[in-house]
């Protein structure tokens, strides 16, 4: 009877365990990572990166980690001379360093830690973030959206200066996903 009573009250504690994360998927067609930069002191330029990749889990309606993988040929200032010169070694050089990364390791309210490699180089960053969602789009599917805005220092990163470029810059990251269907 002490037996059944235990394996009753152990399967019952173990049927209490928290739920597993949801792992969503970043929809590349609803994502941005923007970014805005000092031009020769008087004005800002900005840009964005067309190719992202990455998920977000999330539990109990709140972020648990994030990770992503920016294309860095994708850099996109709609003008092509300059996306061209932001690909050579004078900035990203997309041949030696083609992804720009991030991998989340502390989570705590609405700021995340995470490493950050740019260049070749990593580093811990925080900044904060807004989640919305999770909700049911109208085809079914479970979306949320993770916006998130900092400020870098790209001479941290190894990027050389350069004459009229600001070496702040601001990232705002707007990225939408999905929970893949089971």
């Amino acid at each position: 009877m002490k037996r059944i009573a235990v394996a009753l009250v152990v399967g019952w504690l173990t049927s209490q365990a928290a739920p597993a994360a949801d792992t969503y998927k970043i929809d590349p067609a609803h994502t941005s990572v923007g970014f805005t930069i000092s031009h020769l002191v008087i004005s800002e330029v900005e840009g964005r990166f067309n190719e992202v990749a990455g998920e977000v889990s999330v539990e109990s309606n709140a972020l648990t980690a994030a990770k992503a993988t920016i294309q860095a040929t994708s850099v996109d200032t709609h003008v092509g001379k300059r996306d061209d010169h932001l690909r050579s070694p004078d900035f990203f050089d997309v041949q030696k360093y083609p992804t720009i990364t991030f991998e989340s390791t502390k989570v705590e309210k609405n700021q995340i830690t995470g490493k950050f490699t740019m260049h070749g180089v990593t580093k811990e960053i925080t900044f904060p973030f807004v989640l919305k969602g999770p909700i049911q789009d109208p085809w079914g599917n479970s979306r949320l959206a993770v916006t998130a805005e900092t400020s870098l220092n790209r001479a941290d990163y190894g990027m050389k200066p350069f004459p009229g470029v600001g070496d702040e810059v601001k990232i705002k990251i707007v990225a939408e996903a999905t929970l893949p269907k089971k």
